[in-house]
């Protein structure tokens, strides 16, 4: 059992969470540390912050200690209806009120019995989420009126921080989705489809976790590669979409869009295209200097361009295509196997090849499927 926090205890918990809240622009991590802050404020085994999505009128959480992100109705459960109707909500066993929604215990396992929830509103009146502490830690066992003040306090603190953050989380997702509009829109003139670029950004993320990347290194590849092959707008249609073997004449016009994606992409200073643009002239390169379009060699390669070049040969290899079939994940990894030190960075290799499952489940999970008249053309 836990004892109740005080007074000096709250004092101190407040001052060390504030600058960490206040200096937050991911809404992901914001949340979390909200969640985090509610939690410990009124001792309860699990604290979770829901959004409110009212397009979808769902009510959202990317943080409940212990489970994945969860999505339910905005009418359903206490957490709903203190959204509905701006009031906070306490209770000792939530199995003996009507109004409980059971459906997430079912989904994770979990036994909740008492249960408070504080709605968070904004400067207007616009209520934006609600927070829902759950099972009182200390010995007797349940939330008190000065449990539900500590609670109040986050949620008027939280309510102006969260605006603002989903905002700026509103103009993170409208750049994300126009910088994969420009990655697919190349790949589309080769008859690829925009899962392509969303799969190599998943690849590049994933090694460069390996890697022990920065955070805002991981993001900004993640970013970034799905332009890659920007520089297709610029090929002919001849070239680009011939299903054939190209000519020497023919691979050599389609090897300038390297430095075509470099070019257009360069013209931005923001970091993200300058990366981007950097990523477009080196994933064509390789490890043995043998690649195009300035034969670089090793680590002269970029480490972006390097992962880069991983993730798109092994995402053109393992999916099928409208002029080809999909190879089988063993030849896949006999190639990467047999060109690593060639082709590819060993290093980057390696890491595709032991984590080759955690590979495969992103290529499932956006799996492209072509039916047998596209596949016949």
């Amino acid at each position: 059992m836990k004892q109740e926090l005080t007074t000096e205890q709250v004092l101190d918990l407040l001052f060390s969470y504030t600058p960490k809240i206040a200096g937050e622009k991911n809404l992901k991590k914001l949340v979390t540390l909200m969640a985090d802050l509610g939690q410990q404020l009124v001792v309860s085994d699990r604290c979770t912050l829901w959004l409110y999505d009212k397009s979808s009128q769902e009510l959202y959480t990317y943080v409940a200690h212990g489970v994945k992100e969860l999505r339910m109705s905005a009418d359903k459960g206490f957490a709903g209806e203190a959204v509905r109707t701006g009031k906070p909500i306490l209770i000792d066993d939530a199995y003996e009120d009507p109004r409980f929604n059971p459906d997430i215990d079912k989904q994770t396992g979990y036994r909740s019995k008492a249960m408070m929830v504080m709605p968070i509103s904004n400067n207007d009146g616009s209520i934006l989420g609600a927070f829902q502490a759950v099972n009182k830690m200390t010995e007797n066992g349940v939330f008190t009126q000065t449990d539900l003040e500590r609670l109040n306090l986050t949620a008027t603190y939280s309510g102006k921080t969260l605006e603002a953050a989903e905002l700026f989380d509103e103009v993170e997702k409208t750049q994300r989705a126009a910088i994969y509009m420009l990655g697919e829109l190349a790949e589309s003139r080769s008859r690829e489809t925009g899962n392509h670029v969303k799969r190599v950004a998943e690849y590049c993320e994933l090694i460069a976790r390996y890697l022990g990347f920065s955070q805002q290194d991981i993001d900004l590849i993640k970013l970034a590669s799905p332009m890659h092959d920007a520089g297709k707008v610029a090929t002919p249609d001849a070239i680009l979409k011939k299903p054939g073997r190209l000519t020497e004449d023919e691979f050599k016009i389609m090897q300038n869009h390297a430095e075509e994606g470099h070019k257009v992409l360069s013209r931005s200073d923001k970091r993200i295209f300058q990366i981007a643009a950097m990523i477009a002239i080196t994933h064509h390169e390789k490890w043995n200097g043998t690649g195009y379009p300035k034969g670089l060699k090793g680590e002269e390669i970029p480490i972006f361009g390097r992962i880069t070049a991983v993730a798109d040969v092994f995402d053109a290899l393992s999916n099928d295509r409208c002029y080809k079939k999909a190879w089988p994940m063993a030849k896949v990894r006999q190639l990467f196997e047999e060109e690593s030190g060639k082709h590819f960075d060993p290093k980057l290799a390696e890491i595709l090849l032991n984590h080759l499952d955690e590979f495969e489940l992103i290529n499932h999970e956006y799996r492209d499927v072509f039916d047998e008249s596209e596949a016949a053309h």
